[in-house]
Order: C-alpha cells, then sequence, then structure tokens
C-alpha cells in the first residue's frame, strides 16, 4: 500500500494506492475478500481456486523476487559490469548491447523491471551490504573447547557482505585456520602427514550452504569447529523434489540464480555430484564419511569428522592373528568368484569399512566406519532400491550380517576373502 498527500488551494487530498498482491489470496483474519465491480464480498471456494491459480502463475523463487526498497546504488555495479557480464555474455554481444544497465541485468535476471529495483540475488551476489536486507546473510564460525557446544568458546569470527567478495576471505580462513597438517611417525625412519580435513571437502560444503540455503530466515550459516568434528548448518531443509528418502540422488534449487551465478564464478558445478565429491575425499584423506541430517525441516546439517583426531584414538590399534575370529567378522576365507561385480564391490566397501589392511600378518582393526545403504547408494552411485537388493543376497549367502538398530546400525562382513 502507498499513501500519498497532495496538497490544493481548495483542500488536501490524501491518495491510497493499492496494489494486487503477487502471492494471493491474502487472507485477513482467517477470512479472503474479493472485490468484483462495486461488490465486496467474502470469496467463495471457486474464487479462492482461481485466486490460488493465480499465485501459481506469479510465483517466482526468492532469489527472483524484486528487493523492494534497494536502488542501483546498493550493488557494486563496477565489478558486475568489468568482472561478472564478461563471464556469462560473449565478447561480442557485449560489445553491441548498447542498453542501460538496468536493462542489462535484467537480462539475467539481475533487476525487476516491474518494480525498477534490483533482485534479491543481485543483493545477495554483488550488494554492498546485504544484511541492511537479509539479516541473516553471514556466517557465524565459533570454535568451541571439546566436542559438544557446551564448550567454552576459543574463537568466534563473522563472514558478511556480497558472495563475490566475501567466498574467498572464507576459503582463505578455512584452509588456513581449520585445516591443519602434522607430521605422524609411522616407523622409525618414516612419517607420513596427517590432514585433519580435505580443504576441498569443507569448500564443496560451504558453497553448497550458501547456494542451498534460506535467505528468507535471520538464522546465519552456522560453521562450528569441535575438537574431533566440523558442524555446518544453514537454513532450510531439502528442496523441491529432493526428499529424505531419495537423498543425495536428486537434487533442487531453491536459488537457482544464485546456483548459476556461482557456477559462473567457478564455486560450484551443478553437476548434482557434491555429496558424492565430498565422501570420496574425506574416505580419500582417512575421515569417516560425513554424516547428514536431512531430518530438519527448516534447516540442513551436516558433521565432518578429523581425520587427525581418529589417528589419535588409534594410535594402539587392536592387532588380531590372521585367520582367528574378530568379533565373529572373520571365520575362515570365502570364494566370492560366483558375486556379481556389483555385489563385490559392494562387499569390498563393507570390508574396507570394518578392517584396514594387515600390519605384520596382523590384522588392524580401527573404529567402525558405519556403513548403511544411504552411503552404500552414495559410493557406488546407484539407488537404495538396488543396494537392498543386493544386500539381501550378500546376506543370504552369509557374506554380510547387520548390526545395530534398524535406525542407526550397520553392515560388517563376516568372513574373510583370503581365497580371493
Amino acid at each position: 500500500m502507498n499513501v500519498d498527500k497532495f496538497e490544493f488551494p481548495d483542500g488536501d487530498v490524501l491518495v491510497a494506492e493499492v496494489s494486487p498482491s503477487l502471492i494471493p489470496p491474502v487472507r485477513y483474519r482467517g477470512r479472503v475478500f474479493v472485490r468484483v465491480g462495486p461488490r465486496r464480498d467474502i470469496a467463495s471456494e471457486a474464487e479462492e481456486r482461481l485466486l490460488t491459480e493465480r499465485r501459481t502463475a506469479y510465483m517466482a523463487t526468492f532469489d527472483a523476487t524484486p528487493c523492494l526498497g534497494a536502488t542501483l546504488d546498493d550493488l557494486e555495479l563496477d565489478y558486475i559490469q568489468n568482472n561478472y557480464l564478461p563471464t556469462v555474455v560473449d565478447a561480442e554481444s557485449l560489445a553491441q548491447d548498447n542498453r542501460d544497465i538496468k536493462e542489462k541485468l535484467a537480462s539475467i535476471r539481475l533487476y525487476d523491471r516491474t518494480h525498477d529495483c534490483p533482485t534479491y540475488a543481485a543483493i545477495i551476489l554483488f550488494g554492498k551490504n546485504p544484511r541492511y536486507f537479509m539479516p541473516g546473510a553471514f556466517v557465524q564460525y565459533v570454535r568451541f573447547d571439546g566436542k559438544e557446544k557446551g564448550g567454552d568458546v576459543l574463537n568466534e569470527k563473522r563472514f558478511q557482505g556480497s558472495l563475490y567478495s566475501m567466498l574467498p576471505k572464507l576459503e582463505a580462513f578455512m584452509e588456513n585456520a581449520i585445516v591443519t597438517r602434522r607430521p605422524v611417525p609411522v616407523s622409525l625412519f618414516r612419517e607420513k602427514e596427517v590432514i585433519n580435513y580435505p580443504n576441498n571437502a569443507l569448500r564443496e560444503l560451504m558453497m553448497n550452504a550458501y547456494m542451498h540455503r534460506d535467505y528468507q530466515s535471520n538464522m546465519p550459516i552456522r560453521l562450528y569447529q569441535f575438537d574431533d568434528h566440523v558442524e555446518i548448518m544453514n537454513a532450510g531443509g531439502l528442496y523441491g523434489e529432493a526428499r529424505p528418502e531419495n537423498f543425495p540422488m536428486v537434487n533442487d534449487y531453491r536459488n537457482p540464480i544464485i546456483a548459476e551465478a556461482m557456477k559462473e564464478m567457478k564455486y560450484v558445478n551443478m553437476f548434482n555430484q557434491g555429496v558424492k565429491r565430498v565422501q570420496d575425499m574425506l574416505v580419500n584423506n582417512g575421515n569417516k564419511p560425513a554424516e547428514f541430517d536431512v531430518s530438519k525441516l527448516t534447516a540442513f546439517c551436516v558433521n565432518v569428522f578429523s581425520a587427525e583426531y581418529n589417528v589419535k584414538e588409534n594410535d594402539d590399534p587392536i592387532n588380531v592373528p590372521l585367520n582367528v575370529p574378530i568379533n565373529d567378522r572373520i571365520n575362515g576365507t570365502i570364494n566370492l568368484s560366483e558375486l556379481t561385480d556389483r555385489q563385490r564391490e559392494i562387499y569390498e566397501v563393507i570390508k574396507n569399512g570394518t578392517i584396514n589392511g594387515t600390519i605384520n600378518g596382523t590384522i588392524n582393526v580401527p573404529l567402525n566406519v558405519p556403513i548403511n545403504i544411504s552411503y552404500l547408494a552414495t559410493k557406488l552411485e546407484v539407488s537404495d532400491k538396488t543396494i537392498k537388493r543386493e544386500l539381501k543376497i550378500l546376506k543370504d549367502k552369509n557374506l554380510i550380517k547387520y548390526v545395530g538398530s534398524n535406525k542407526t546400525g550397520h553392515w560388517e562382513v563376516t568372513t574373510s576373502d583370503d581365497s580371493l
């Protein structure tokens, strides 16, 4: 609603202009009112259905909606024109484009011509002060002493600003302040470098948090570091077609304009491979697989566990002679030649998650890595249904067994494969 006062010699005039809502129907005290000509009445069921259909036609993602009250002065126009536009528009077309800056920005969905203002995507990506319009648009980093939030706060830092200027600072901070490297002796004359977190894995998770977060929420992105793990939480649960039962095989974009811009700026690839890449990098570095909590409706959380902490817990491994039963997981030898390639691959993943090679004729048994259906589906890039079918075959052959409850349990091998 816009209200203006006009002064005339014969008296003042008050003009109230009410524009139709972009997201009808609008309810007042639980009722929807409509005006048909001079008649004002409560909307019937049919009229309300028409308003709902009109809402679908108007509906746009949040990053595409106009940021009312913002102007071109709120954007870093020099960077947009000199750095960003040349990456999304070919040089020949850009050289021949004589339109004003508003028209250029509107062509890439960064400006709303109807309301004559930038979109929220423009403010988030290139705004001078995004928090003025979205108070929760920042990253809160906290280093806690211990393994829980109840520990003393050892360090606290806030990252804010437009994505193009803030993300490089966040990347540098994670690489220099969170990621650590230290030598660990593996023999009398040899050392091994242990990296607590692979930098690219943390980077991928943080970029995804920025790309998928709900910018209408006042909750910042939380980057919490503990002695043994890092927790990343952002506002907004799974979106669109993504559901807990199909995560991470199915992806959807809450902020498609921001996602496209981050792809053009080389921060993400939009190939729906982020979760798999993260898990592979963690496993290759010696970390446990990341734990994704997709049960929350309004937030998305992931925990990444430190490889350095795992090394500390395994300084005194349990050494057991070969071919001796270890909690009923090793029982003689077996022949895997009758299995399909996928079944052998699943068996190897489960085995490597519970038994980690040999040392001087003994088997080194580290802490169990939870191998569940979701992890196997991500690792092998197949559906949960396929994994369930193959697991049943392996279980019927007495090669694997399920340990624990239905919610928190995991798969383990039941026999060694010395004959393989």
